[in-house]
Protein backbone atom coordinates (compact mmCIF):
# COMPACT_ATOMS: atom_id res chain seq x y z
CA UNK A 1 0.00 0.00 0.00
CA UNK A 2 2.83 2.35 0.73
CA UNK A 3 4.26 2.55 -3.08
CA UNK A 4 0.55 2.68 -4.42
CA UNK A 5 -0.49 6.09 -6.28
CA UNK A 6 -3.96 8.00 -5.00
CA UNK A 7 -5.74 6.85 -7.64
CA UNK A 8 -4.93 3.45 -8.15
CA UNK A 9 -6.08 3.02 -4.58
CA UNK A 10 -9.22 5.48 -5.13
CA UNK A 11 -9.80 2.96 -7.90
CA UNK A 12 -9.70 -0.29 -5.80
CA UNK A 13 -12.17 1.15 -3.32
CA UNK A 14 -15.07 2.08 -5.94
CA UNK A 15 -14.45 -1.64 -7.54
CA UNK A 16 -15.26 -3.12 -4.17
CA UNK A 17 -17.94 -0.40 -2.91
CA UNK A 18 -19.50 0.70 -6.19
CA UNK A 19 -21.80 2.96 -3.90
CA UNK A 20 -18.84 5.43 -3.63
CA UNK A 21 -19.51 6.38 -6.84
CA UNK A 22 -22.58 8.76 -6.71
CA UNK A 23 -21.14 10.24 -3.50
CA UNK A 24 -17.59 10.71 -5.35
CA UNK A 25 -19.16 12.56 -8.17
CA UNK A 26 -21.26 15.54 -5.71
CA UNK A 27 -17.81 15.88 -4.05
CA UNK A 28 -15.91 16.54 -7.14
CA UNK A 29 -18.66 18.71 -8.42
CA UNK A 30 -18.71 20.71 -5.41
CA UNK A 31 -15.67 21.38 -5.58
CA UNK A 32 -16.08 22.59 -8.98
CA UNK A 33 -18.51 24.64 -8.23
CA UNK A 34 -16.85 26.52 -5.62
CA UNK A 35 -13.44 26.81 -7.81
CA UNK A 36 -16.12 27.91 -10.18
CA UNK A 37 -17.88 30.67 -8.12
CA UNK A 38 -14.15 31.82 -6.36
CA UNK A 39 -12.82 32.01 -10.45
CA UNK A 40 -15.68 34.29 -10.39
CA UNK A 41 -15.70 36.52 -7.89
CA UNK A 42 -11.49 36.92 -8.37
CA UNK A 43 -12.54 38.37 -11.95
CA UNK A 44 -15.89 40.18 -12.13
CA UNK A 45 -16.00 41.73 -8.79
CA UNK A 46 -15.62 45.33 -8.56
CA UNK A 47 -13.75 44.92 -4.98
CA UNK A 48 -11.15 43.48 -6.72
CA UNK A 49 -8.48 45.32 -8.39
CA UNK A 50 -5.85 43.25 -10.89
CA UNK A 51 -4.56 46.46 -12.57
CA UNK A 52 -3.73 49.44 -10.45
CA UNK A 53 -1.77 51.53 -12.49
CA UNK A 54 -5.05 52.32 -14.82
CA UNK A 55 -7.44 51.28 -13.27
CA UNK A 56 -6.62 51.83 -8.71
CA UNK A 57 -10.31 52.34 -7.59
CA UNK A 58 -12.48 49.78 -10.16
CA UNK A 59 -15.52 50.64 -7.60
CA UNK A 60 -15.72 54.22 -8.87
CA UNK A 61 -16.09 52.97 -12.48
CA UNK A 62 -19.59 51.27 -11.66
CA UNK A 63 -22.88 52.55 -12.84
CA UNK A 64 -26.13 52.37 -11.14
CA UNK A 65 -27.13 49.76 -13.88
CA UNK A 66 -23.92 47.38 -13.59
CA UNK A 67 -25.40 44.32 -12.26
CA UNK A 68 -22.42 42.88 -10.09
CA UNK A 69 -24.46 40.55 -7.66
CA UNK A 70 -24.22 36.98 -8.48
CA UNK A 71 -28.42 37.08 -8.10
CA UNK A 72 -30.49 40.17 -7.80
CA UNK A 73 -34.18 38.64 -7.14
CA UNK A 74 -36.39 41.71 -7.10
CA UNK A 75 -33.89 44.38 -8.04
CA UNK A 76 -33.95 46.19 -11.88
CA UNK A 77 -30.62 47.31 -12.27
CA UNK A 78 -31.86 49.08 -15.27
CA UNK A 79 -34.81 51.23 -14.23
CA UNK A 80 -32.07 52.81 -11.45
CA UNK A 81 -30.55 56.32 -11.33
CA UNK A 82 -27.50 57.68 -10.22
CA UNK A 83 -27.44 59.27 -6.72
CA UNK A 84 -24.05 59.21 -5.74
CA UNK A 85 -21.66 62.15 -6.41
CA UNK A 86 -18.43 61.63 -8.97
CA UNK A 87 -15.27 62.04 -7.62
Amino acid sequence: MAGTSLGARLYRQIKKHPALIPMISFIGLGMGSAALYLLRLALRSPDVCWDRKNNPEPWNRLSPTDQYKFLAVSTDYKKLKKDRPDF
